[in-house]
């Protein structure tokens, strides 16, 4: 909406309360701050993290900075755009966005570009596009749109239950062939919860987790490697400089930085010894340069977020914008588990999966969706403030006009009052006078 829109939502907030000096903002400022903060922290950290390697590989310890601080204004200047699309938008296009996220995953599969054996990335000239990051944001607004259209069939019937699982199974297994099983498991886990919160029956979430499972214990042993991340996972000590090395690093990492950390830029493992350490395994450069003081906001700042986004839902639904509130709630999802996912893998309380950290690891395309997904909560918070006032000031010209309505009513029903009073008074009066009058006989007139 534009500015004058919401000018005109502050004149009406102010008229409803008598004041012209009430200022309201149309926006969450906690939640821009937020995205801010992790944004800020993502650059300085990448900046410390990605020296070594920019030396190493560019000769350049400034490369992957620069290009983390040119994505990250990429992100911002589209995060902006979006912000100007109505959420009516979405909602009418998801259909079309899950086609192109189909689109995507199926280049990927036939023109795509391998990097460490895994088929994922999509190159446009100096430009490489992740596909599974834009796949995860349009699913989840198909799915939103899905549940908004089918919540009767999703709640009622089994046929609507299983009709969004089927499209997410045919993603699935074009993941899969990248492979890229961490972006399929944090799907699995979004749609679960959306599911859940449109309320499905009890006997059939706990049949998708059961199925869940089993896909992915299958999934796990049909592949060695796989089964070698495991392995390392229980025991990384084992084979400390075989499959277990890169979370053995991870782990001395977290192990030296203590509470306040060694100081920002003095991390060890960072100097070749720990890989993706600007990418994947950034919390464990983390811990190491801030301690687990700074382990400690990063969480706080990212469980504000995802705190802000259920609660987006929650307001969403109460002002009857279902789509906006399964949205909401879909981006909460994702970014908490994701996180989970990321830190889980670099502290050994997960198999090692390569997931980014929201808007703070080092990665054009994850780092660009990510703000998308920021900015659509921040329009779905400005949406919500709308419709409140709207729906406000409705309820407060209703009131007036029955205010207004009975005033009116009151001077004439006195009115109506006084004329008969004022009947009653004369009647009385004419009786008065006849009873006083000398020449008036009362007698009964003689019958004819």
């Amino acid at each position: 909406m534009s500015f004058a829109t919401t000018s005109n939502l502050q004149a009406m907030f102010a008229a409803r309360h008598d004041t012209a000096q009430v200022q309201i903002r149309m926006y969450d400022l906690g939640l821009v701050m937020v995205a801010l903060a992790l944004v800020a922290l993502g650059i300085i950290m990448v900046a410390s993290a990605s020296m070594p390697e920019g030396i190493a590989k560019y000769n350049n310890q400034y490369f992957f900075i620069i290009r983390h601080v040119i994505f990250s204004c990429m992100a911002l200047i589209t995060a902006l755009f979006v912000l100007m699309i109505p959420i009516s938008w979405w909602q009418r296009f998801n259909p079309y966005l899950l086609l192109l996220a189909f689109g995507l995953l199926v280049a990927v599969l036939l023109v795509g570009r391998s990097v460490n054996g895994a088929q994922r990335w999509l190159t446009l000239g100096p430009i490489n596009i992740q596909a599974a990051e834009p796949t995860k944001l349009f699913f989840f607004c198909f799915l939103a749109g899905y549940l908004e259209r089918r919540y009767a069939e999703v709640t009622e019937n089994i046929k609507g239950f299983i009709k969004p699982l089927i499209v997410f199974f045919v993603l699935g297994l074009c993941l899969w062939s990248q492979p890229d099983l961490g972006t399929t498991i944090v799907m699995f886990i979004t749609t679960l919860g959306l599911l859940f919160l449109a309320g499905a029956k009890l006997w059939q979430f706990i049949a998708l987790v059961f199925t869940g499972i089993v896909l992915f214990v299958t999934m796990i042993i049909v592949e060695e490697y796989r089964m070698r991340r495991i392995t390392a996972f229980l025991d990384p000590w084992a084979d400390p400089f075989g499959t277990g090395y890169q979370l053995t690093q991870s782990l001395m990492a977290y192990g030296r930085g203590d509470w306040f950390g060694q100081g920002l830029g003095n991390s060890v493992q960072k100097l070749q010894f720990l890989p993706e350490a600007h990418t994947d395994f950034i919390v464990a450069i983390i811990a190491e340069e801030l301690g687990y003081i700074g382990i400690i906001v990063l969480l706080g700042l990212i469980l504000t977020m995802v705190i802000k986004a259920l609660f987006l839902g929650n307001r969403a639904l109460k002002v009857q914008m279902p789509f906006a509130a399964y949205l909401a709630y879909g981006i909460g999802i994702w970014f908490s588990f994701q996180t989970f996912v990321n830190i889980g893998g670099s502290a050994g309380l997960l198999p090692t999966k390569g997931l980014t950290l929201p808007l703070v690891s080092y990665g054009g395309s994850s780092m660009i969706i990510m703000a998308i997904a920021v900015a659509l909560l921040i329009r779905i918070d400005f949406e919500v403030r709308c419709a409140t006032l709207e729906a406000a000031n409705k309820l407060t010209s209703k009131s007036k006009s029955k205010r207004k309505s009975a005033k009116i009513a009151k001077p004439v029903k006195a009115t109506k009052q006084a004329v008969t009073d004022t009947k009653e008074n004369h009647a009385e009066a004419t009786i008065d006078e006849i009873e006083l009058d000398p020449n008036y006989i009362d007698e009964e007139p003689l019958n004819a």
